[in-house]
């Protein structure tokens, strides 16, 4: 399974990205942002993008959008520290996969 991950918080991206090589999981690139990440999908190839909500510029719901009708295939976790229904309900029907708080 290759993984792209897509935060504008450095150092949280970092951490992920660790994380998931120290437990066999192949992180194929990491973007800082929604408009970054629109641009690596084709090079990449990911199989799963794990992508924080609220970023500047394109955002991840944006992006999910996007990536979903381009690339139908392409399993989208939305991560994000904010608790609020609203980012779920917009994040599914964009084509994300599942949501998960940081």
């Amino acid at each position: 399974m290759r993984v792209l991950l897509v935060d504008d918080n450095s150092l949280y991206l970092e951490g992920l990205r660790c994380l998931l090589q120290e437990n066999g999981i192949e992180v194929a690139g990491t973007a800082s942002d929604g408009l970054d990440a629109l641009n690596k999908v084709e090079m990449l190839k990911p199989d799963v993008i794990l992508m924080d909500v609220e970023m500047s510029g394109c955002g991840g719901i944006d992006a999910t959008a996007i990536i979903k009708r381009d690339y139908p295939w392409i399993e989208i976790v939305m991560l994000s520290v904010s608790q609020e229904d609203e980012h779920l309900f917009n994040a599914i029907p964009a084509g994300a996969s599942g949501y998960l708080l940081k």
